[in-house]
């Protein structure tokens, strides 16, 4: 008979483990749908209190307050808060979450290691519970500045985990595989990092010694400027893809400073490598065009879908067209060493009137009414995708639009929308799909809750400032942040209804994440990591 009480423990156990879990990627799975399951997750951060104003009276405050004559948190100012952590001056990539470590992308203005200093991109990893540091990938700049590796931008990327390996786009415009552990568990891959993270740039300080315990162990990098004559256009960024042993990225190939002159139009805006060895494997095929019609850049990160039994990578390029590619498993070859991906649907998002005048002139990129390529990622549920156009957040505020494509089944793969909502305006945002409703924010500053079926808006909430980040929803609530620094949290549903507001000290960029009961957010300077009834460590 079975010990009743090892019963009991595993029913816990077992309730408990659906709704805890990693978000060990970008979208937290291969869909990319930002939705997580996590329950009890709290709508209180700032920590009320009475503060003496100069002429005497009180007043209750709610603030987020920094130790005096430093940049750490007051953590007396918060509430439900386990931990924060400091990042550098810009923080772009999205946390992902794995096995107890957090891996979040900013620049070196706070440098872990005194030897390295200057300008860096970085991608800075924590213990999960704590909040400590434990190790970093440290990257030199380009030093072509604003046109390919932005200054101060730092790692606007991070790694996708699978297993004990991580993979990430550096401002390099590079493919790097890490080890999970650090170099602190030993030399696994590259035995010469401290070459790697060596500036090579006169203007900028070498690293002393070799790399130690806090460093990365580098398993392989793969440079896409150098193997396949990419040019990034200010910064190379995407969140990779890793199925079936591949890793497909998108390659931020682009245009020049001009704006006008594209100077690789031929190297490909797609690609797969080998996850193992970090080889090449396959690319977009040729006839695409991609590069040579590119807006911009390619900066979207690839989705996979499966259709009838087989996966399907669903890729939003910078020409404003999605398309449906086989896998490495279907490559061909087209000439020695080169191999294309098969095209299974091409899709153009961009309608007409935004890419022509009514008298058949193409209309100009950048402005309002003008066309838009494709950066927030696309997102695949119950067989059907939703992607959306826009721009940098650079070119300002201009007309949207949010598609619907069928991506069920393999013979209807046709490139048609099934809807297409033009509410929305620019959007760099990726968006979540839960319970029939489509949740989707625009650069102007707004988030919609929309029909996934029709197409119809359902409501609207102006959160009154530029939003760079996704919205994430969990625990019945849909969290949403803006340039403003301003944490929005409204509840999930055909209602508008809010439930929250915080003010944090600085811009929130990348998006909310909630894993193993915790949720995780991420200004341009710190992560804080809060839990319902948290007491500071």
């Amino acid at each position: 008979m079975k010990n009743p009480t090892l019963a009991l423990i595993a029913i816990i156990f077992g309730v408990a483990s659906l709704h805890a879990a990693d978000w060990p990627q970008w979208g937290g799975t291969n869909s990319r749908n930002m939705v997580s399951s996590e329950k009890d997750l709290p709508v209180e951060f700032i920590q009320k209190r009475m503060k003496k104003m100069p002429d005497g009276s009180e007043k209750e405050i709610a603030t987020i307050e920094k130790l005096k004559g430093t940049e750490e948190i007051n953590m007396a100012t918060l509430k439900n808060c386990l931990w924060v952590a400091k990042l550098g001056s810009q923080s772009y990539g999205t946390p992902t979450i794995a096995n107890g470590r957090i891996y979040v992308g900013t620049n070196n203005e706070a440098p872990r290691n005194p030897q390295i200093t200057g300008d860096r991109g970085i991608v800075m990893v924590f213990d999960e519970k704590t909040g400590k540091f434990q190790w970093q990938l440290v990257t030199p700049k380009l030093g072509a500045g604003k046109v390919s590796d932005w200054e101060f931008l730092g790692m606007c990327s991070t790694p996708t985990i699978v297993g004990d390996r991580g993979y990430v786009i550096t401002n390099r415009c590079e493919i790097v595989c890490v080890s999970t552990k650090g170099l602190a568990a030993g030399n696994l891959g590259m035995t010469d990092e401290a070459t790697y993270m060596a500036a090579p740039d006169k203007d900028q300080k070498l690293i002393m010694g070799q790399p130690g315990p806090l460093d990365a162990d580098i398993i392989w990098v793969y440079d896409m400027r150098k193997e396949l004559g990419v040019f990034p256009h200010n910064i190379a960024s995407n969140y990779p893809l890793v199925l079936n042993g591949k890793v497909y990225v998108s390659t931020s190939n682009g245009v020049d400073w001009s704006h006008s002159n594209i100077p690789a139009p031929q190297a490909p805006s797609f690609i797969c490598v080998d996850a193992e060895t970090g080889k090449y494997v396959a690319e977009i095929p040729a006839d695409a065009k991609i590069s040579e019609h590119v807006m911009h850049c390619n900066w979207s990160s690839p989705t996979s879908a499966e259709v009838n039994g087989k996966p399907l990578i669903i890729f939003a390029a910078g020409d404003g067209f999605v398309y449906g590619l086989g896998t490495s498993d279907e490559r061909k070859e087209v000439e020695k060493d080169v191999y294309e991906l098969p095209i299974k649907f091409k899709y153009d998002a961009v309608p007409k009137e935004y890419r022509f005048k009514e008298d058949g002139s193409p209309r100009k990129y950048a402005e309002f009414d003008g066309p838009s390529e494709l950066i927030a990622t696309p997102v695949v549920v119950d067989g059907k995708c939703y992607v959306a156009i826009g721009q940098d957040p650079e070119h300002g505020e201009g007309l949207g639009m949010l598609s619907c494509i069928d991506v069920s089944q393999t013979g209807d793969l046709s490139g048609k929308a099934l809807w297409t909502f033009k509410g929305l305006e620019r959007t760099i945002a990726t968006p979540a799909v839960k319970d029939g409703i489509v949740y989707a924010a625009d650069y102007t500053g707004r988030l919609f809750a929309i029909d996934a079926k029709t197409g119809a808006e359902l409501w609207k909430f102006d959160t009154k400032g530029h939003i760079w980040a996704n919205p994430v929803v969990a625990d019945g609530k849909v969290y949403i942040g803006n340039e403003e620094g301003e944490l929005f949290i409204l509840a999930e549903g055909k209602e508008l209804k809010k439930l929250g507001h915080i003010e944090f000290s600085a811009p929130l960029k990348s998006s909310v994440v909630a894993a193993n009961g915790v949720l995780y957010v991420t200004t341009e300077t710190h992560l804080y990591a809060f839990k319902e009834g948290a007491k500071a460590q």
